[in-house]
């Protein structure tokens, strides 16, 4: 069984980026302030890094144990090497902390489908390393929206701000 961060959070959040990187760039044609322009530029790479680790982050449980997959890097865990599975749970956000020993893993509700990703992780992981904490979150996981709906605000409000420097912008370009 494989799993993805939600496509409904990275289709804002890669708007999002092409947002910034366009802002950027336009800043660079029209010759703004080279304050804006550095401003701009801090915002691009820790939002690039950001989608291209979610879009690359895939989560695979298999008979034998748990795999993630994340940018540039792997990790994985074997079922019978588990000495503790924990749950953080702060408001509508989990986190499951798989732990084997030194190593562990941190699986969050950003999962599509992640239900079924804490269903098949819990039949599959011995009874006795499970907490009394992540057994009674799995039988009613939380759904997350609010990252998505703040991306959506993100992506609208850049888009405006995208809007408005071309139209502040294009006349100069016009100009002989």
């Amino acid at each position: 069984m494989s799993f993805r961060i939600r496509k409904g959070f990275l289709f804002p959040l890669g708007l999002l980026t092409l947002e910034i990187v366009a802002l950027l760039v336009s800043c660079i044609v029209f010759h703004e302030p080279i304050g804006k322009c550095i401003i701009l530029s801090t915002l691009v790479l820790p939002v690039l890094i950001l989608f291209l680790e979610c879009l690359f982050r895939q989560t695979v449980l298999t008979e034998q144990g748990i795999e993630t997959r994340k940018l540039l890097r792997r990790k994985q865990l074997n079922f019978t090497d588990l000495t503790a599975v924990e749950t953080i749970q702060v408001k509508k956000r989990a986190f499951v902390t798989l732990c084997a020993g030194d190593e562990f893993l941190i699986v969050s509700n950003a999962y599509a489908n992640f239900p079924l990703l804490i269903d098949g992780l819990l039949q599959r992981v011995p009874a006795a390393v499970v907490s009394e904490e992540t057994a009674q979150m799995a039988t009613n996981p939380p759904r997350k929206s609010s990252d998505i709906v703040s991306c959506w605000a993100a992506a609208a409000l850049l888009a405006f701000l995208l809007y408005a420097q071309l139209k502040s912008g294009l006349p100069l370009l016009t100009q002989p």
